[in-house]
């Protein structure tokens, strides 16, 4: 680095930079998706200089088991040492996890999960960056279309993928308690609202690919919650119990489909219903809709929001509304492209931007802000 000085001689200095990893790279992860939710943070923070442990779900520890006996065999061959990247389990899970977390030695964490664990961390683990995704109310808008049959086969598999499991799966869908119109005329909300749950009871009629599509319920409360979910209001499409042709002891059951009304029932989808649960708001018009979905994401989070209309105008009003709240929109999604699935290096999966999330996967903030850069410099005659 040099300075002029006018008629005196330069001001010269040799300066280093120094690429800094934060430390030890947690990744905290969850039972419903142990890999797809901890590759993003773990590869993040490899590339980024840390070394990495990964704390799985009590319930999906093979899976990461797996992947760090693999990853610990590259190490080897590339002539590192293996435990760059390490696995931590123990009996009492959640105690290793919130011990592990509050490490001084822990400079990143990455976590999905409960909202309550998730907040825990950002507040007590002060002296690592804190990447969390957490739970949320994803939202569908309907408006006047011109393809309702489409946007309930489009839905039908929405609401059944992997029994609502996915953090990107739609709970509530506000439709106009007027109706919408369509080229073949007016629709009333309870007949847009059977189109759905028929759409998902034809989807479900074979055996086979319900079976395939469904997957099965992971968690005990999970079921019993979506065994239960007909006491939430009238019920549209019951759950039932399926069997699984190759894992008959599997926990497999078809999603609940509740109607309710915006203004009595806001206590039951103004929380997250997590499991094959879907609600069929009755709003008072498709701009009232966007209003609920908006102040509800902003206030509880979501990551997913999906809108079909007819209406440039309300397309357009509802994209300012997602862009406000921080969610992603789809917009009259019909054909083999879902909400809830995000297409590798093209989607944005989160955005940082409301409560369900304070990252992104994966914007380049999810990973320049895993190491620092500290200088050096010297005088030179």
């Amino acid at each position: 680095w040099e300075k002029p000085q006018g008629k005196n001689p330069p001001l010269k200095t040799a300066k280093r930079y120094h690429i800094v990893p934060r430390g030890v790279g947690l990744v905290i992860g969850c039972a419903t998706f142990p890999t797809w939710n901890t590759y993003p943070g773990m590869f993040a923070s490899l590339a980024t200089g840390n070394t990495v442990a990964l704390k799985p779900h009590a319930g999906a520890i093979l899976p990461a088991a797996i992947t760090v006996e693999i990853a610990q065999d590259v190490l080897r061959e590339a002539g590192l040492p293996p435990y760059i990247v390490s696995l931590l389990v123990a009996e009492d899970s959640h105690a290793l996890t919130k011990a592990a977390a509050l490490r001084p030695e822990v400079g990143v964490i990455d976590y999905t999960g409960n909202t309550e664990f998730g907040n825990w961390l950002e507040t007590e683990a002060r002296q690592a960056q804190v990447y969390t995704e957490k739970a949320g109310l994803n939202a569908i808008i309907i408006d006047d279309f011109d393809n309702l049959k489409g946007m309930s086969r489009n839905l039908a598999f929405t609401l059944s993928l992997y029994s609502g499991q996915m953090c990107t799966t739609s709970q509530n869908i506000y439709i106009p308690r007027d109706g919408v119109n369509t080229p073949d005329g007016r629709v009333s909300f309870d007949e847009v609202a059977g189109m759905i749950a028929g759409g998902v009871d034809k989807f479900l009629s074979d055996p086979d690919r319900a079976a395939e599509v469904l997957g099965a319920i992971q968690a005990d409360a999970t079921f019993a919650r979506t065994q239960a979910a007909t006491n939430f209001g009238e019920v549209l499409l019951a759950p039932t119990e399926r069997e699984h042709p190759h894992f008959p002891d599997a926990r497999v059951i078809s999603p609940a489909i509740i109607k309710l009304d915006a203004e009595q029932d806001r206590e039951t989808y103004c929380s997250e219903q997590f499991g094959p649960i879907a609600f069929m708001i009755a709003v008072d018009g498709v701009e009232d809709g966007i209003a609920r979905a908006r102040d509800l994401t902003q206030t509880h989070g979501a990551i997913t929001w999906s809108v079909y209309s007819s209406r440039d105008e309300i397309l357009a009003q509802t994209e300012e509304a997602a862009i406000d709240a921080g969610v992603a929109l789809s917009c009259n999604l019909t054909g083999g492209v879902f909400v809830n699935q995000s297409a590798a290096f093209s989607d944005y999966h989160a955005t940082g931007a409301n409560p369900a999330a304070n990252a992104c996967l994966t914007d380049s903030a999810f990973v320049a802000n895993r190491f620092r850069v500290v200088q050096s410099r010297r005088d030179v005659e």
